[in-house]
């Protein structure tokens, strides 16, 4: 289950190495695709957070400059790569806790995490770029007619579950959730 080739070079090399790791979308969405509303998650979700720390740590994130901006800082324990057009983009909140890279496309940002776990874990045009060359979604359903202003359109059509998690409301989570996890068929 190594990466993908994202497409050959003008010299004919490869123009992503393959990683040994498959590379995994993490996304929350509700059945109407919403994951966002003016640039954060219309959501608190306590059970979540936490499942996506142990699952990250030690990995690397690639996620949009607005992805990035709304979290504030880099998450310790894991490497983050923020995609982003402006070249003349600094990422904020930097410390030694963290390490942040700045690539100017996706293709770049899975060139600069070379063969360590990567999770894509958005906005909404990095899934969009993304989520065809990622062999596994982590996807937590969220149950809740929320609004939102961003949406995702994903389809489970092209994946296996392998994992399914119910987790129910509670004081902290107010509103239930299911935690899939998904291999693309075929891959």
């Amino acid at each position: 289950m190594g990466g993908e080739d994202l497409g050959v070079g003008e010299d004919g090399s490869d123009r992503v190495p393959p990683s040994t790791w498959p590379i995994v979308a993490i996304v929350a969405m509700t059945p109407d695709g919403t994951i966002g509303l003016d640039g954060d998650m219309p959501w608190r979700l306590r059970a979540d957070l936490q499942r996506f720390k142990a699952m990250t740590m030690g990995g690397v994130l690639i996620m949009g400059r607005k992805t990035y901006e709304s979290i504030g800082r880099p998450l310790p324990g894991r490497r983050t790569i923020v995609v982003t057009r402006n070249a003349a983009w600094k990422p904020t909140g930097v410390n030694q806790d963290g390490q942040v890279d700045v690539a100017g496309d996706p293709e770049s940002a899975i060139e600069k995490a070379g063969n360590a776990r990567i999770f894509v874990v958005g906005g909404a045009e990095i899934y969009r770029q993304l989520m065809p060359i990622c062999q596994e979604v982590w996807l937590t359903r969220v149950w809740s007619n929320v609004r939102g202003d961003t949406k995702l359109d994903f389809s489970m059509a092209d994946f296996q579950v392998f994992e399914r998690t119910r987790v129910p409301a509670s004081p902290r989570d107010n509103v239930p959730t299911e935690f899939f996890r998904m291999r693309r068929r075929n891959s």
